[in-house]
């Protein structure tokens, strides 16, 4: 099945996303990967009106040492995890 139609979103920036979800509401839902929202959109089980994809978003990408922390982005991917050793 063919999901129903929605606006594409994609920020640069964590500010424009967040502005973009406050701005937009409930209709809008954040795309991140690795979920199930794109399938319930197939079966029309979710129809949000926007997408916001996130992964544009170089500053959530990442894995850095902060003092005595490891950081790991939000949208740093499990393949670059594990070249990271």
């Amino acid at each position: 099945m063919i999901p129903g139609s929605f606006q594409y979103h994609r920020p640069s920036s964590v500010s424009d996303a967040v502005k973009l979800l406050a701005d937009l509401g409930e209709e809008a839902r954040p795309l991140a990967g690795g979920h199930s929202l794109i399938p319930m959109m197939k079966l029309r089980l979710a129809t949000p009106e926007h997408l916001v994809d996130l992964g544009g978003i170089e500053g959530l990408r990442g894995i850095r040492s902060e003092g005595n922390d490891i950081v790991i982005g939000a949208m740093t991917t499990q393949h670059k995890l594990v070249q990271s050793r």
